[in-house]
């Protein structure tokens, strides 16, 4: 099999499981760009971004027939909290990147997949209440929050939705659609603060070197997004869950042996 074709399907694989918890599945993709496709830590990291910002931008729109854009400019108080922290988070996480060992990153990688995969199982099902804190606290927190999240999106190049759909549900109080909708329009500028500090280190090269195999993933992805969209709910999410958790635990055990 081609590297492109590999790169096709592999993103499609990808897109069908993040399309089947509404996320979209570039936890999923690094350890495959790292030990599948053999990049080096942080240009995967690059790639996985690069690869992150295309899926988001078709999916935001995508989503419009399902939370109207009025809805989510309605909530834009919420969406500036977050990313007071996020944007931040994003410039220092990629930052840190660039700066640590390769070995270091790859350790890394592999503690923030374990904790993408407890999030995953334990903060997926989170329902809309009335948010765990309010006012003032609240703005505090959202810009913790945030700040994290932005950390974790840049180090992992992830959209962070993950991360960001619990935070979303349970401190704000948000319905959970609304809140998949919320976390993109954070996403997108995050990872463009992030993207814009990767560009500044010799390894975006990578994105030149491999701009076809970049674009067919990334389409792959979309695809399979769309199509795991279609296949939601077929697949308990008591089963669902804890397998995707496993899938992330196995390949958190493997980049942590590329250190």
């Amino acid at each position: 099999m081609s590297n492109k074709a590999g790169a096709l399907l592999s993103g499609g694989a990808i897109g069908i499981l993040g399309g089947l918890i509404g996320l979209g599945g570039a936890e999923f993709r690094l350890p495959l760009l790292i030990g599948v496709f053999r990049f080096a830590a942080l240009e995967a990291v690059i790639l996985n971004k690069a690869m992150s910002l295309v899926v988001v931008a078709f999916a935001l729109p995508f989503r419009a027939a399902t939370v109207p854009f009025d809805q989510i400019a309605v909530n834009w108080p919420i969406i500036v909290n977050l990313l007071a922290g996020s944007l931040v988070g994003a410039w220092l996480g990629a930052g840190w990147a660039m700066r640590i060992r390769s070995e270091t990153l790859y350790k890394v990688i592999a503690i923030l997949l374990v904790v993408i995969a407890i999030v995953l199982v334990f903060g997926h099902d989170a329902t809309a209440g009335a948010g765990l804190v309010t006012g003032v606290a609240q703005i505090v927190a959202g810009v913790v929050a945030g700040l994290l999240i932005g950390v974790v999106a840049s180090l992992l190049g992830v959209a962070g939705g993950e991360l960001l759909i619990p935070t979303l549900v349970l401190m704000f109080g948000a319905h959970i659609k609304l809140a998949g909708s919320l976390s993109l329009a954070i996403s997108l500028p995050t990872m463009l603060v992030g993207f814009a500090r990767y560009s500044q280190d010799q390894s975006f090269s990578v994105i030149a070197r491999n701009t076809s195999f970049l674009i067919i993933m990334a389409l792959g992805s979309i695809i399979g997004a769309f199509l795991g969209g279609q296949l939601l709910g077929i697949m308990p999410t008591s089963v669902l869950l804890p397998t995707l958790a496993a899938i992330l635990l196995i390949s958190a055990y493997k980049v942590w042996r590329h250190a």
